[in-house]
């Protein structure tokens, strides 16, 4: 089976599992802001360092929930916002899609924060961003109560993926595309 087939396949699986997940309806921008808001707050809220770690980021994308879904294909979709000195500059999608042992829904909060601009700069100036291909991304899993250790991050891009409900296994950023998206409201 030729790679573009597959890929074709995937995408088939990975649409309709957007449709069975709800992910396909597409948030305004004021949603969007909405929801970030609450994952930032709730990030500073539920996870020591989180605000030094905010303070030192040149830019955060942020994606209040990304949703994953899978029976050996799996798919996940979510949208978020860039903000860069606290502000709302552009607004992204992610989407992955997997092959291999996975069973199970899970939705969770993403929060990327470039440590370093120049990272920021190439993300920004990029059309699609594969995580793993266009940069290495620390990914960084906490629980409700954890704290960031940030005299350890040393990566010029960190994602912490927290509020995790349902069961997944696999988890990883690596192969998620984000893709910048104009909105209307």
């Amino acid at each position: 089976m030729s790679a573009s087939t597959m890929n074709r396949i995937v995408l088939a699986v990975f649409a309709a599992l957007l449709a069975v997940t709800g992910a396909a309806d597409a948030a305004s921008k004021s949603k969007i802001d909405r929801r970030a808001d609450k994952a930032l707050a709730e990030f500073r809220d539920t996870i020591g360092g989180a605000d030094s770690v905010l303070a030192k980021s040149a830019g955060v994308l942020i994606f209040p929930s990304v949703k994953k879904a899978g029976i050996g294909i799996g798919g996940e979709y979510g949208e978020g916002a860039l903000r860069i000195g606290g502000k709302t500059v552009a607004y992204y999608n992610t989407a992955a899609a997997s092959i291999g042992f996975q069973l199970g829904a899970q939705a969770r909060r993403q929060i990327i924060c470039f440590l370093d601009p120049k990272a920021l700069e190439k993300f920004r100036a990029s059309e699609g961003w594969e995580i793993g291909v266009d940069a290495s991304v620390a990914v960084i899993t906490l629980d409700a109560g954890g704290a960031i250790d940030t005299t350890t991050l040393e990566q010029p891009v960190v994602a912490f993926v927290f509020d995790g409900t349902g069961l997944m296994y696999n988890l990883t950023l690596e192969g998620s595309k984000i893709s910048r998206i104009h909105k209307g409201d």
